[in-house]
């Protein structure tokens, strides 16, 4: 796999690595993270798109967006990747073509499932969508348990528009799916919060989705802005300090879930995924050092380690992480980057979610406040 790595900000396009061999004629894939004004600028694509005239280009808007141990807001990211054997194909839906987020699921997995697929990558509107709902039709029919892994587009901290693009400028409402095909690739994940838990463990009594109504019968706004106390008169934006962990029933791993907005007049919480009624869940808070560890446990376990580091890697991390880090943001790309050493090509953004599988072998799932890392290699 060969890669070449350009960063545009201020009108200046800024070559940052590029590989021995790497041929731009040859690039399958261009993946482009940037601003939403960026990403979705038509006179910019049309520059990418004559850099590598016979790929795909892939892009998003973001809440930041990283390039090695950086990241960056206002900023063009470019990942061109050359793969030596593997073969991709990428297809593009939005939130209008199908029944509803889960239809749009099944459609994607559906489209672009053969015998040969190794993964999916998804990048998904991030205001439009309900994450756990695409989540849930991406697993439909993934019978052999095929890594899926991606996040959702972001749009800094204003939760106002997200946009998303294959071939064309990046507009609202799209959701992209590239499939990775062939023996030769491997693909690796992780995701992991750091968050620390306190409380104790509540059922979720009503619910509708991601929508929150009532935790042990009691009103979930009431209780959350209990939990709160000072932060509660800055809502929903404090929500992000203040996430809540959900542990399904019948199983023992715990979700992070995120809220998007309150309704005072309904009493309820609009969260970034499902929170089904019948859930255990406890409030969480930050620990910065734990947060920044576990960016580097995820780096540990995206990649068998018997073998060299991967070519590439993904991270998506939650833009709540990056709103409680602040000037530390970058210490938990310094803290991932450190794992995978010099050979790996890092690129990646802030998310309004991140999609991820716990373990290999099992089904992907919405995660919110985590990292989450993707790693590519050819063999």
């Amino acid at each position: 796999m060969q890669t070449q790595q350009i960063k545009f900000q201020n009108d200046q396009w800024d070559i940052r690595n590029t590989s021995t061999n790497f041929d731009a004629a040859k690039v399958q894939l261009a993946i482009v993270f940037g601003s939403g004004d960026l990403a979705g600028n038509q006179t910019y694509f049309n520059i990418i798109q004559a850099k590598f005239p016979n790929a795909d280009i892939v892009s998003c808007s973001t809440a930041g967006e990283i390039i090695g141990d950086e990241v960056f807001d206002d900023t063009l990211i470019i990942t061109a990747i050359q793969f030596e054997k593997a073969t991709i194909r990428c297809i593009k839906t939005s939130v209008n073509e199908q029944a509803d987020s889960f239809e749009t699921g099944t459609h994607l997995f559906n489209s672009l499932n053969t015998e040969d697929l190794s993964g999916l990558f998804i990048i998904s509107d991030g205001t439009k969508i309900n994450g756990s709902e695409i989540v849930n039709g991406l697993n439909l029919n993934n019978h052999k348990h095929i890594p899926i892994t991606g996040g959702l587009a972001g749009d800094a901290a204003r939760f106002s528009k997200t946009v998303v693009g294959l071939n064309e400028a990046a507009k609202e409402g799209n959701i992209v799916a590239v499939g990775f095909y062939g023996k030769d690739i491997k693909i690796g994940h992780s995701s992991l919060g750091g968050w620390d838990e306190f409380g104790k463990e509540r059922i979720i009594t009503k619910s509708d989705k991601n929508v929150l109504y009532e935790i042990d019968g009691a009103v979930a706004l009431d209780l959350y802005k209990e939990y709160l106390g000072p932060y509660a008169d800055e809502l929903p934006g404090s929500a992000l300090l203040f996430p809540l962990s959900i542990r399904l029933e019948n199983s023992d791993r715990n979700l992070v879930r995120t809220i998007l907005s309150v309704n005072d007049a309904e009493k309820s919480m609009t969260f970034a995924g499902n929170l089904p009624e019948g859930s255990k869940v406890r409030f969480m808070k930050a620990n910065f050092e734990k947060l920044i560890s576990a960016s580097a446990t995820a780096a540990e376990n995206s990649f068998d380690k018997a073998n060299h580091s991967p070519d590439l890697a993904v991270l998506i991390s939650c833009v709540g992480r990056k709103l409680i880090l602040q000037e530390r943001t970058e210490d938990e790309l310094i803290a991932a980057k450190k794992i995978f050493g010099d050979h790996t090509c890092i690129t990646g953004f802030y998310s309004y979610g991140e999609i991820s599988p716990f373990n290999p072998l099992s089904n992907c799932e919405l995660h919110n406040q985590t990292m989450t890392i993707t790693t590519f290699s050819e063999q």
